[in-house]
């Protein structure tokens, strides 16, 4: 595997202050930010410097019960090619469930969520990445996902559906050691028994991140200073394996550049202390081992079977996700309480967004925004992309008569005249005109 070394998430927000960081190798960028034809110039720049750019895929659903998209795995390729990356990642999760599996309408997560390590999911994942891998014009990398809530009847720990994983697909493992301790705090999990039972050979590089606990509950925020707990689970990794590259993970609440200078620090005094305590326990280092060591080595389930276990899979997890995001019952199996963290967390994560994309909607509501989209948010899945999402709340919101103050509303309901049609609406002088002509005529 290439080493890589250390490096940074790039985001807009740092993007000038990674470029002046010192001692970044590599940056990971999430692939559905960067478009291939017009490429940001921080990017660009640190390219042209020598500096790898990864694409990270948040929104391919690996772990779903359908196959991959093909439209979204040659967006990937797409990326990966105009970044000249040596590999692409992606997560061991699913983002929408429903469709025609399931004959019940297709439902967006908007999150990352946890498949069920089971023997069905294992095949469907293992299908799906043989998929992915074929498509793709570099090698593929999965991560292991933080989660608030377990699947009831799993039949493997981490650790061993990680490994048949690998070994059945020779696919690269992208491992968060900060998902290894959230999996900890909020599943019970041992992060040690999870990393003795990993193919450490097979790891492409690590995730360091960040969060916070609430009401005995570890949320993956992304957005805070990365816990001494989450060090010491990378200095036991360093112990086992000289990973071929780092990564430190920060999403928002950005601070100055000072303070990610020295997480970068604190993750390389982890690791050193982790090499430092194998040399001491004088346990070969198994950094250079060929990634096919772990390659396929069983042969895939007939596909008649796999089909039977796409459609078993589609089941739960359309039952899950609809419990999640549209208020019906329970699965049976589930903690309720902490599956309403889970719905809960969804819902915040949706308003978000939506104010990231469409920004004008909070400056038009206000102190309105988050209450009435929350609301909203409860009883209306989402069912495409944060777009449209942005699009279905301010439309459903003027169905139901809001906003109450008639300017607000009348600013909202602009606002999406303005994005809801086939092409925007014109801002011509003469039509501008005939549009307010129109509003006036209509009030009489």
């Amino acid at each position: 595997m290439e080493r890589l070394g250390t490096g940074i998430g790039w985001r807009p927000e740092i993007a000038d202050a990674v470029e002046r960081m010192p001692g970044i190798d590599w940056v990971e960028a999430v692939a559905e930010n960067v478009c291939p034809g017009h490429l940001p110039d921080s990017l660009l720049r640190l390219r042209e410097r020598g500096v790898t750019v990864i694409p990270h895929g948040v929104s391919l659903g690996l772990g779903g019960a359908d196959r991959p998209d093909e439209g979204r795995l040659t967006a990937l390729a797409e990326r990966a090619e105009a970044l000249g990356s040596p590999l692409v990642t992606e997560h061991i999760a699913f983002v929408r469930a429903g469709g025609p599996l399931t004959a019940s309408p297709l439902l967006e997560a908007g999150h990352l969520l946890p498949v069920p390590r089971t023997r069905d999911a294992l095949d469907v994942l293992c299908e799906n990445i043989r998929i992915a891998q074929a498509a793709l014009p570099v090698p593929l990398a999965v991560e292991n996902i933080a989660a608030l809530l377990a699947w009831p009847g799993e039949e493997m720990t981490e650790g061993q559906f990680l490994y048949e994983l690998a070994d059945r697909t020779g696919v690269r493992l992208l491992i968060d050691v900060a998902n290894l301790h959230t999996n900890h705090v909020n599943r019970g999990e041992d992060p040690a028994k999870a990393l003795a039972e990993l193919p450490v050979e097979a790891i492409a590089y690590v995730h360091v991140a960040g969060g916070i606990e609430r009401d005995g509950v570890w949320h993956d925020t992304h957005a805070h200073p990365v816990p001494a707990p989450v060090l010491a689970i990378l200095t036991d990794l360093a112990s086992r394996v000289s990973p071929p590259g780092v990564l430190l993970e920060r999403d928002d609440n950005f601070p100055e550049p000072a303070v990610l200078e020295r997480e970068l620090e604190a993750i390389q005094g982890a690791l050193t202390k982790g090499w430092a305590r194998s040399a001491a326990r004088r346990v070969p280092s198994r950094e250079g081992q060929a990634i096919s060591a772990v390659g396929a080595s069983e042969t895939a389930p007939a596909p008649e079977a796999t089909a039977a276990a796409r459609q078993r899979l589609a089941l739960a997890q359309t039952a899950l996700l609809s419990a999640l995001v549209a208020a019906t019952p329970v699965p049976d199996g589930f903690d309720r309480v902490r599956l309403g963290v889970q719905a809960r967390a969804l819902g915040v994560k949706r308003a978000d967004v939506v104010a990231k994309v469409a920004p004008e909607l909070p400056e038009i509501l206000g102190e309105l925004y988050r209450p009435t989209f929350l609301a909203y948010a409860h009883s209306h899945p989402m069912t495409g992309g944060y777009r449209r999402d942005a699009l279905d709340f301010a439309g459903q919101l003027l169905l139901s008569g809001g906003p109450e103050d008639a300017e607000v509303r009348r600013e909202l309901r602009e606002w999406w005249l303005e994005r809801s049609g086939p092409v925007p609406r014109s801002a011509r002088p003469a039509v501008r005109l005939a549009r307010a002509t129109r509003r006036v005529l209509l009030r009489r």
